[in-house]
């Protein structure tokens, strides 16, 4: 019988096995003296600094605060006092400067006037899809605005802006990826990795941006066992009560109306479900939708799968060459 019970762990067993292997990859495999870890102030991220922490010493990890023009304060905050808690060093590295040399919100703000062109100083904005349970959605985004007044305007985008708009984004993920290697070089350790399960096998990350690392000891677990993981190592109670965001738009944004159908937790069983050939009307009423409903999620888990392939690939070659 499918229920909820399916993501239930042993959090002190899965810790172990985690931390066990972080210490075998790190110090074996990769032959590094330790861990740099980019701290967002979200659960992922501090699990997996709070797993390293555990498993190589906690003067064996370094987090890095990488904030930019468009970060939310809360994100250093909690990040702060996720390092409190566990002990390791942090350093803040502020990005804004290097992305504006970039051009990377000169790059934002054309794309968005190509939809508003009264876009300026003082305006907020952010890209969203609509919601699966409104029908079979068209996966085309939104952009939606913020008035220096805080009047909210919305409106579809063309792909030509759409692309743009993100492709000038993620010079972000990029950057503090570039950053988290200058690190490790420096100090001879691993970088981190910090996707969940859920972001991991939907593509719900940047080429070269966060989908780079040298390890990713949480890729196998389902958002919902992150949490359940954060209570037993002690992340503190405020990042556990964060409604999971990208931090990545000027306007608040949460990873369900940027990228996910759902809420992570029905996400979370939805993804169970059609891993374990559940079929929809048994998945439905545990996370309290429809069988259709549940039906257009499992298309849109294949829909996701099938357009973000490339990103796990490796670069393609010509004739195969030997490889370590």
């Amino acid at each position: 019988m499918f229920s909820r019970d399916v993501l239930k762990i042993d959090a002190a067993a899965v810790a172990e096995t985690i931390q066990a292997q972080i210490r075998e990859q790190v110090l074996g495999t990769l032959r590094r003296k330790g861990a740099v870890v980019g701290l967002s102030g979200g659960i992922d991220s501090s699990v997996v600094a709070a797993l390293c922490a555990r498993a190589l010493g906690k003067e064996r990890v370094l987090g890095l605060f990488m904030p930019e023009h468009h970060s939310s304060d809360d994100s250093l905050m909690l990040g702060q006092m996720l390092v409190s808690a566990i002990g390791i060093d942090a350093q803040i590295e502020n990005l804004g400067p290097t992305l504006e040399a970039a051009g990377c919100y000169r790059r934002q703000e054309e794309a968005i006037r190509t939809v508003f062109p009264e876009y300026g100083p003082g305006f907020k904005s952010k890209i969203t899809l609509p919601s699966i349970l409104e029908g079979n959605r068209l996966n085309v985004f939104q952009l939606t605005i913020q008035t220096p007044q805080g009047e909210i305007k919305s409106s579809r985008m063309k792909p030509a802006a759409y692309l743009q708009l993100v492709a000038a984004t993620n010079f972000k993920q990029r950057l503090r990826k570039m950053m988290e290697y200058y690190h490790a070089d420096r100090l001879n350790y691993a970088v981190a990795g910090t996707p969940n399960r859920l972001e991991y096998d939907q593509g719900f990350f940047v080429k070269q941006g966060d989908g780079a690392a040298d390890f990713k000891p949480i890729a196998h677990l389902y958002k919902t066992q992150v949490f359940a993981l954060a209570e037993f190592l002690g992340v503190p109670e405020e990042i556990r009560r964060r409604t999971p965001t990208t931090d990545t738009y000027s306007m608040a944004q949460t990873q369900e109306e940027f990228y996910f159908a759902l809420p992570y937790d029905r996400m979370d069983l939805c993804l169970y479900g059609h891993n374990h050939g559940v079929a929809p009307a048994e998945v439905a009423p545990v996370v309290d939708l429809l069988p259709d409903q549940v039906e257009r999620v499992y298309k849109d888990i294949e829909a996701k799968r099938r357009t973000t392939q490339y990103l796990h690939l490796r670069p393609l070659l010509v004739e195969p060459v030997n490889e370590v």
